[in-house]
């Protein structure tokens, strides 16, 4: 694991929603990690 904080951007959460949905046959639950990570990347500007 890395020692530096990377933000989490919106490259990042669309290939983590792509994989949930993949897995949960195309839902992705509102209070999942990939929800969260959506959201990160919405709150960080989607840099």
């Amino acid at each position: 694991m890395s020692k530096t904080k990377t933000p989490m951007n919106q490259k990042a959460a669309s290939r983590i929603q792509s994989n949930t949905a993949q897995q949960q046959g195309g839902k992705v639950s509102k209070g999942s990690f990939s929800a969260r990570a959506t959201r990160a990347a919405a709150r960080n500007g989607g840099k």
